[in-house]
């Protein structure tokens, strides 16, 4: 995946740490709307080791205007259609949006969630750590 500087990023980057994928769109209604909670969780999580990636499934001129309105905290990659084919092969049969992955520190799938995530979902994801 790309970043929005064009650098490359893989998934081995977050190995060994919790993290939380969010697939997200700026055309999205509720992606936009569970977006700054999303940032919250970071702020208040990444001290402990706990990652999160939004993974945009956008064009990159949109997502970039997007994210000069709302900055965000945590790291967005450019996932483009391929990442309708991600989020697939990690559960998303439908290919709706917005749909979150939570992994363990050993790569495995906890928990996931399609539509908006909210307050409680990441508590008591956060709690099965």
């Amino acid at each position: 995946m790309q970043t929005l500087d064009g650098a490359t990023l893989t998934m081995r980057k977050f190995h060994g740490r919790p993290l939380l994928l969010n697939f997200w769109a700026t055309w999205c209604p509720p992606c936009v709307e569970e977006l700054p909670l999303l940032n919250q969780f970071y702020a208040q999580h990444s001290a402990n080791g706990i990652q999160v990636l939004g993974l945009a499934i956008d064009q990159p001129a949109a997502v970039r205007k997007f994210l000069e309105r709302m900055p965000l905290e945590f790291p967005i990659a450019l996932a483009g259609l391929s990442g309708t084919d991600i989020g697939r092969a990690l559960g998303n049969d439908v290919g709706g949006l917005p749909f979150s992955v939570m992994f363990g520190k050993d790569g495995n799938i906890l928990q996931r969630k399609m539509g908006q995530l909210k307050e409680r979902d990441l508590q008591q994801w956060v709690a099965q750590l």
